[in-house]
């Protein structure tokens, strides 16, 4: 039998001896240019896939922060009028919610706050004195209270005209479909991701083992089994998954973190408290990191998953 080079194997020389060559080196070189674009590409997808559960948990947070505030709450819109003492058609709306049963507490906005409520969007030191801004009164429902809120809009309709009731319940019903759809796409989002990343494992797992063919031959030559083989490879894949999932995932975590400081900086921007009031206050919480690393646990595994599979099917072809 001919001797095998001991610099390209990790098996024992005679498999049923048990003993290893004294200079030993892997099969597969640890830091080989295909291993470090394997890292890479995990890192990246890692990256991307950490980003996108982090958004999806921000949304559907806020989705649920939303629809509990929103729910709980109606608002009476008190538009202005040729003629109309527009503070006492305020005040009799604002009094009739609040002898309304089922509603525990009532806010009227003043002119400034209303017109404040416009600057997220048209910005500051603008005059609105000549512009029709209405006044809003914001009316809270009482716990486990169930108003009629189709009287009340009536009430409101006749004592003050021009004065209109909304329950916003179209709006929870759009943010659900909302919050569910942006849930759905991100999950969609995942799941490619994970797919192309089994895809390139599974290339550079084919590529590892043609550049190794012959080694693998002679070790089956000598009696080493395929789950051996697929061992080794299985291992290898492991750590270069692993590696790749805490640079991707480690970096996406610096970014959510950084995100949340940022925020935290420049409250009272109106840019940021546009962006806090859609997705809080970016910051993704202990249930947000944890998943972000079992995703990174998992990407590993997933990795040295799909290096096992294709190992073996290759062999099947050798066998």
């Amino acid at each position: 039998m001919m001797d095998m080079p001991k610099s390209d194997l990790t098996a024992p020389t005679r498999m049923t001896g048990g003993l290893r060559p004294r200079n030993e080196t892997p099969m597969i070189p640890k830091n080989s240019i295909s291993g470090r674009a394997l890292v890479a590409v995990v890192a990246i997808m890692t990256f991307l896939a950490s980003l996108t559960t982090g958004a999806v948990m921000l949304v559907r947070a806020s989705a649920s922060e939303w629809q509990s505030d929103v729910a709980r709450e109606v608002t009476i819109q008190v538009r202005p009028a040729p003629g109309r003492d527009l503070d006492a058609a305020t005040a009799t709306a604002a009094g009739i919610a609040r002898a309304f049963p089922g509603i525990a507490e009532v806010r009227p906005y003043s002119k400034e706050e209303s017109a404040r409520l416009l600057e997220p969007w048209l910005g500051t030191g603008l005059t609105l004195d000549e512009l029709p801004v209405p006044r809003l009164i914001v009316a809270k429902l009482a716990p486990d209270a169930a108003p009629d809120l189709a009287q009340l809009r009536k009430i409101v309709g006749e004592q003050v005209p021009g004065a209109s009731l909304d329950d916003h319940r179209g709006w929870i019903d759009r943010m659900g479909t909302m919050a569910a759809t942006a849930v759905a796409a991100g999950i969609g989002i995942l799941v490619l991701m994970f797919a192309a990343t089994m895809l390139s494992v599974a290339f550079a797992t084919r590529g590892a083992m043609a550049a190794n063919r012959p080694v693998i031959e002679v070790l089956h030559f000598v009696g080493a089994k395929d789950g051996y083989i697929a061992g080794l490879f299985q291992r290898h894949f492991l750590l270069l998954g692993l590696k790749g999932g805490v640079l991707g995932g480690g970096a996406a975590l610096l970014l959510f973190a950084f995100a949340g400081l940022f925020s935290g900086w420049f409250v009272g921007n109106a840019s940021v408290s546009q962006a806090t009031a859609l997705f809080g206050s970016f910051s993704i919480g202990t249930t947000g990191y944890i998943s972000v690393g079992s995703q990174i646990v998992l990407i590993a595994v997933v990795t040295a998953w799909t290096s096992r599979q294709t190992v073996n099917r290759t062999l099947e072809t050798i066998d």
